[in-house]
């Protein structure tokens, strides 16, 4: 499952869905999308980082959704393979010093 974290009027969110919905739709996996001004633990966690995409609840990018990535991530957990780690080791939300841009 992929979850595409967002806000209203994000333009960068607009882009992830785009990417994520055609990904979604050739592969055949749901996904869905979560605001996060509906939840302050995610505005916490998440605020300078959307949009998120996350697969199976881990984080796997933040601020551009990589269309090949994506699709190598999901290829990798059909076979049964964990996916790969995002590009410089991203940290989860909770432990990121978030004061670096990738």
């Amino acid at each position: 499952m992929i979850t595409l974290l967002s806000r209203p009027g994000c333009h960068l969110c607009d882009d992830a869905r785009e990417v994520i919905s055609r990904v979604a739709a050739d592969l055949g996996v749901a996904w869905e999308e979560r605001d996060i001004t509906r939840s302050e633990r995610d505005l916490l966690d998440y605020s300078d980082m959307i949009p998120v995409t996350l697969i199976n609840g881990v984080q796997h990018d933040f601020w551009h959704v990589s269309e090949q990535r994506l699709r190598a991530a999901l290829a990798l957990l059909a076979r049964g393979s964990d996916p790969p780690e995002p590009p410089g080791g991203l940290e989860s939300p909770a432990t990121s010093s978030r004061g670096t841009r990738p």
